[in-house]
C-alpha cells in the first residue's frame, strides 16, 4: 500500500494572508493588521502564528511539528522585505512579539519588544538611529527586563530596584536623565540580575530570543491573571491566544518620530471629530507610563502636516470600513507614519447609542444593525442617576450593587422614621441590617436602601430594583445598632440625620453629599423629555433605537407591579401589562391585624369575619390597578408566602411575652399569638406550608381573593374600565392541586361575573421542578403558564436564594464554576431546560397556551434572547428594567433574523 502523503499544517500567516474576519485563527490584533495590511495602509511588515498553533503547544508541551520551519520562512520573507536581518551587528533588524487573542484582554496575556538586540547589534541599532547611544542602550535594557520577567520568571521588582539606584546615583526621579553610559552600566547590572536568577548567560542568538519569547506568548494564555479574566469576562478557555511578529519601528528618534492614539469620533459621547493623543519623540509605552504629556492630536498638525492628513484619510478609511468607531494606535518614524494596531472601539454607553445612530444617518449600517450594536446593559447605565466622576471622596464601605443609581440622604433606621422625615420633604437613605416586608413603606420613602447583609436577591435589592430605588446592600463593614440608631464603620459614627451616599452600581458608601446627575434618558421615558423638541443626540438616538426594537421584536413585555402607581409607571416605560402582580404585600401596614385576627381564628366564623373584612380592601387594590393598566392583561399571584412571614419573629415575641409575665401585665392575646406563631413554625417555610398548600389548607383564604379580584373586574368594567384580569395559582407541582383550586373558583367567577362582559382567566406559576416535568398534565387545567424563575433556580439547585450569594458565591463565581450567579442570568443548561421542557410539552397538550416569565430574569439581557428563543409570548419585570426587555427583545428577534437568513 503506497505512502499517505503528509499534508503540513498550516500555522503562520503573513499579514497580506489573512483579513479581519478571522479573528477566530489569528486573533482581534492579527486579524486587523491582516486588514489594514490588504487596505494598502503602512503596517510594519510580520506575520501571526495561530491560536491553532497555541492550542497544539498547550496540549503537549512543545511545538507543533513544522512550526519551526514555517516560522523562520516568513522571518526570512520579513527580513528580505526589510533589508535587514534579525539580530545584525551593523544593521538590525528588531520585532516585537506580542499576543492577540480573539476577545481583547488587554494587558493579561505578554509582550516582548526589541527582540534581536544583544551585546553585537546594540551597536548597530545606535548607528541607525543617528549615533544615538542613549536610545540604544535604553532599548537594549527593556528588552532585557521584559524578556527576563516574561520569558524567564525574573522577579520584575529587582529590574525596578536596580533602576532605582541608578536615578538616586544620579540625583534624579526620571527615566529620561539617564544618559547612555548610565543605561550601559544599567544593561550590565540587568544581566547580572538575569544570570542569578536563571543560572545562564542572557541569549546572545536572535533566534534563540524569539523562539522563547513566542512559548512565553502561549504560555501566558494560561496564567494566572489571564484565567482569572477570563471567568469574569466569561471568555471560553479553549480558544488560545494568537502570536504576532512584527518589525519594530521607533516613535523616538528625534522630533521628526513620534507616537499617538486616535479615534475616529469620541468614545466618550459618540460626537464626531479628532480625538486623540500625540506625544514627539516617543515610544507608545512612553504615552502609557505618562512619562511626559501629550498633546491633542489636533497639534500634529502644526508637527508635521503631511503626517496628519495621511492620519486623517486612514481613519476616515477604516471607519468607512469597519462601519464603526474605530481605535487606532500609530508611530511616525522619521517622518514616516506606520499604522500599528486598530481595532473597533470601546465607547460608554452614550456613545455607543449616539454613534450607532449617527452610522444609520451616514448609511453605513441599517437600523437592525443600529439596533445590534448596542444592549440592555448599556441602557440600563443611562437610566439610573450617577454620581459625578470627579467628587473627591473616599468610599467607606463597598457593599453589592444590588439596584443600581446614585443617592443622597439622611440616615433613618427605620421605616416609620423614613416615612416622616420624608413626609417633612427630606431625603432618606433607609439603613438596616436585612429588610423585610413591613419596610415597604420606609423603603417607597427613601431614596436609597443600604443594608449590612444580604446580595442581589435579597428582599432589600428584588423590591428596590422593582421600585427603581438605589440600594446597596450586603456592607458588611456597618456594625449597625438600630435601638441607638448609629452605625459604624472605618472608625467613624455615623448617627441619624447624618448624610450618606450610595452608589448601587458601584456598591460604594460614602460619608456626606456627593454630587449626583439626574438622567436625560429616563425623563424621555417618564415623557417629560420629547426628543423631537429638544437638541439631544443621546435622547433622540434611544428614542429611534427604542421605536426600531418594538418594531422588531416578537416577545411582548410586561411588568411586575403590586401598586397602580407602579402600574402606571410601568405603562410610562412600555409596559404591556402586569406579569406579576404579588397580593402578599396587599397583607402588609393597617391590615396585618386582620391578617393576624384570620391566623388566630377559633372556628369557621372568626375566619369567615376576617376574610369578610379584607375583601373590600383587596377588592380595592385591584380596582386601582385594573384603572392604571386598562385595556392591558394583569396577572394577580394569590398570595404565597407562609403565613407566618405576616406575624412577629418567634424569638422576639416569646421574649415579649416571657417579659410581660414576668411583670404580671394581661398577655391574653399575646400568648394566644405566640401559639399560633409556634404552631406555624416551619424550618424551611420556602419548601413548606405557602402557595397552593396555603390555599388549600386555609379554606377561604383563594376563594375571598377570586371573589375580590373579579369583583373589581366588573366593577371595573362597568365604570367603562376595561379589566383583563389572570389568576395565577402559585406553587403548584401537581395538576391535582391546579384543579382543585380551579374548581371552587370558577364558580366564584360564573356567580359574580353573571352577564357582564369579563373574561378571567385561570393559570399557574411554574416554579417547582416537578411542574416543569408534568407541564404536559398541568397544561389541561391551566390557561397560562409563568415561570417563577427566582424559584425554579432555587429548587433546581438546592440554593436558599436568601443564604448563598454571601456564603460560597464568590468562591463558585472565583472558581469559574459560575460566569454569573444563575440567579442574576437564567442557567440555560439546567434550569432554562425546564423551562423548555415545560414550553414544548405544555404547548403540546395546549396548542393556545399562554407562556411568560414573571422571575428576576425577566429583566436579565442574556435571559430575554433564551426566552425569545423558547417560544415564550412574553417576559415580565420590574418598571425600571421595562426599557432594557423591550431593547433586549427587539435585540433577540434581530439576532435570530439574521441566523435564519445566513
Amino acid at each position: 500500500m503506497a505512502a499517505q502523503e503528509t499534508v503540513e499544517h498550516k500555522y503562520v500567516y503573513d499579514f497580506a494572508e489573512g483579513n479581519k474576519d478571522l479573528k477566530d485563527l489569528l486573533g482581534g490584533k492579527g486579524a486587523n493588521l491582516a486588514e489594514m495590511t490588504n487596505l494598502g495602509l503602512p503596517v510594519p511588515p510580520g506575520f501571526t502564528i495561530t491560536t491553532e498553533a497555541c492550542k497544539a503547544y498547550l496540549a503537549s508541551g512543545e511545538q507543533p511539528a513544522g512550526l519551526a520551519e514555517q516560522i523562520a520562512a516568513h522571518l526570512a520573507a520579513l527580513e528580505t522585505g526589510m533589508g535587514r536581518r534579525l539580530g545584525d551587528p551593523d544593521d538590525p533588524l528588531l520585532v516585537s512579539v506580542r499576543s492577540g487573542a480573539k476577545f481583547s484582554m488587554p494587558g493579561m496575556m505578554e509582550t516582548v519588544l526589541n527582540v534581536g538586540l544583544n551585546d553585537r547589534s546594540v551597536v548597530g541599532l545606535a548607528a541607525q538611529a543617528n549615533g544615538n547611544q542613549r536610545f540604544a542602550w535604553d532599548s537594549y535594557r527593556r528588552l532585557i527586563q521584559m524578556f527576563g520577567k516574561t520569558v524567564c520568571e525574573v522577579p520584575g521588582e529587582e529590574f525596578e530596584h536596580a533602576i532605582d539606584e541608578a536615578k538616586r546615583a544620579k540625583g534624579s526621579t526620571d527615566d529620561l536623565d539617564l544618559d547612555a553610559d548610565d543605561l550601559r552600566a544599567l544593561v550590565d547590572t540587568y544581566k547580572k540580575i538575569f544570570s542569578k536568577h536563571t543560572g545562564r548567560e542572557f541569549p546572545q542568538d536572535p533566534r534563540e530570543q524569539l523562539d522563547l519569547a513566542i512559548r512565553a506568548v502561549f504560555e501566558s494564555w494560561n496564567a494566572e491573571r489571564a484565567v482569572i479574566y477570563r471567568r469574569q469576562e466569561r471568555i471560553p478557555a479553549d480558544l488560545g491566544t494568537a502570536v504576532n511578529v512584527v518589525a519594530m519601528v521607533f516613535g523616538n528618534l528625534g522630533p521628526d518620530s513620534g507616537t499617538g492614539v486616535a479615534f475616529t469620533r469620541d468614545p466618550a459621547s459618540g460626537a464626531q471629530g479628532i480625538y486623540g493623543d500625540y506625544l514627539a519623540n516617543a515610544q507608545g509605552e512612553d504615552v502609557v507610563a505618562g512619562i511626559r504629556n501629550t498633546v491633542p492630536l489636533q497639534e500634529l498638525e502644526r508637527i508635521d502636516k503631511p503626517a496628519y492628513d495621511e492620519l486623517l484619510d486612514y481613519m476616515a478609511r477604516l471607519e468607512r470600513h469597519y462601519k464603526d468607531l474605530c481605535d487606532i494606535e500609530f508611530t511616525i518614524e522619521r517622518g514616516k507614519l506606520w499604522m500599528l494596531q486598530t481595532r473597533v472601539g470601546k465607547r460608554t454607553a452614550a456613545a455607543a447609542f449616539v454613534i450607532a445612530g449617527q452610522l444609520v444617518d451616514e448609511g453605513l449600517i441599517d437600523l437592525d444593525e443600529a439596533l445590534h450594536r448596542v444592549n440592555g446593559a448599556q441602557l440600563a447605565q443611562l437610566m439610573f442617576p450617577r454620581f459625578q466622576l470627579d467628587h473627591g471622596f473616599e468610599a467607606v464601605a463597598t457593599g453589592i450593587g444590588a439596584s443600581p443609581g446614585a443617592a443622597v440622604g439622611k440616615v433613618v433606621f427605620t421605616s416609620a422614621r423614613a416615612v416622616e422625615l420624608a413626609g417633612q420633604g427630606e431625603d432618606v437613605i433607609l439603613v438596616r441590617r436585612e429588610t423585610n416586608p413591613d419596610d415597604l413603606n420606609g423603603m417607597i420613602a427613601s431614596r436609597g436602601i443600604l443594608t449590612s447583609r444580604g446580595g442581589k436577591t435579597s428582599h432589600a435589592a428584588v423590591v428596590a430594583r422593582g421600585m427603581g430605588k438605589t440600594c446597596v446592600s450586603g456592607a458588611d463593614a456597618l456594625d449597625i445598632d438600630v435601638p441607638k440608631r448609629r452605625f459604624t464603620v472605618a472608625g467613624q459614627t455615623v448617627t441619624e440625620g447624618d448624610v450618606v451616599s450610595i452608589d448601587g452600581t458601584t456598591g460604594k458608601v460614602y460619608l456626606g453629599e456627593v454630587p449626583a446627575t439626574p438622567s436625560e434618558v429616563v425623563q424621555y421615558f417618564e415623557g417629560e423629555l420629547d426628543p423631537a423638541a429638544i437638541d439631544d443626540a443621546l435622547v433622540k438616538a434611544v428614542h429611534r433605537i427604542m421605536s426600531h426594537a418594538d418594531a422588531r421584536r416578537r416577545l411582548a413585555v410586561r411588568t411586575n407591579a403590586d401598586t397602580g402607581a407602579d402600574a402606571a409607571r410601568a405603562r410610562r416605560f412600555g409596559a404591556e401589562g402586569i406579569g406579576l402582580c404579588r397580593t402578599e404585600h396587599m397583607f402588609l401596614g393597617d391590615r396585618r391585624e386582620l391578617v393576624e385576627r384570620l391566623i388566630l381564628a377559633r372556628d369557621a366564623k372568626e375566619r369567615d369575619e376576617s376574610l369578610a373584612a379584607l375583601l373590600p380592601l383587596q377588592r380595592a387594590d385591584f380596582v386601582e390597578i385594573f384603572r392604571a393598566m386598562d385595556g392591558q392583561p394583569v396577572t394577580v399571584r394569590l398570595i404565597d408566602p407562609p403565613l407566618h412571614e405576616f406575624l412577629p419573629p418567634l424569638e422576639q415575641l416569646a421574649v415579649d411575652v416571657a417579659v410581660a409575665q414576668e411583670r404580671g401585665e394581661d398577655v391574653a392575646k399575646e400568648e394566644a399569638l405566640l401559639a399560633a406563631v409556634r404552631r406555624m413554625h416551619e424550618e424551611n417555610p420556602m419548601l413548606g406550608l405557602r402557595g397552593v398548600r396555603l390555599g388549600l389548607v386555609i379554606p377561604g383564604l383563594f376563594a375571598m381573593q377570586v371573589r375580590a379580584i373579579t369583583e373589581a373586574a366588573v366593577e371595573c368594567t362597568r365604570q367603562g374600565v376595561r379589566a383583563c384580569p389572570e389568576i395565577m395559582v402559585p406553587l403548584v407541582g401537581a395538576v391535582q392541586e391546579l384543579e382543585t383550586v380551579r374548581a371552587e373558583a370558577e364558580k366564584i367567577i360564573a356567580e359574580v361575573v353573571g352577564g357582564s362582559d369579563v373574561e378571567v382567566l385561570i393559570g399557574t406559576m411554574i416554579e417547582v421542578p416537578r411542574a416543569a416535568l408534568t407541564a404536559g398534565q398541568i397544561a389541561e387545567a391551566a390557561e397560562f403558564f409563568s415561570f417563577g424563575t427566582n424559584d425554579l433556580t432555587q429548587m433546581g439547585w438546592g440554593f436558599s436564594r436568601d443564604d448563598v450569594e454571601g456564603a460560597f458565591f464568590w468562591r463558585y463565581l472565583e472558581l469559574g464554576i459560575f460566569g454569573i450567579s444563575p440567579f442574576e442570568s437564567i442557567d440555560a443548561d439546567g434550569i432554562g431546560r425546564l423551562v423548555r421542557i415545560a414550553a414544548e410539552e405544555g404547548r403540546a397538550a395546549r396548542p393556545g397556551l399562554k407562556l411568560g416569565v414573571c422571575g428576576e430574569h425577566g429583566g436579565d439581557p442574556d435571559s430575554v434572547h433564551f426566552f425569545h428563543s423558547v417560544g415564550l409570548d412574553y417576559v415580565s419585570c420590574s418598571p425600571f428594567r421595562v426599557p432594557v426587555a423591550r431593547l433586549e427583545a427587539g435585540r433577540a428577534a434581530v439576532v435570530t433574523a439574521g441566523s435564519d437568513s445566513r
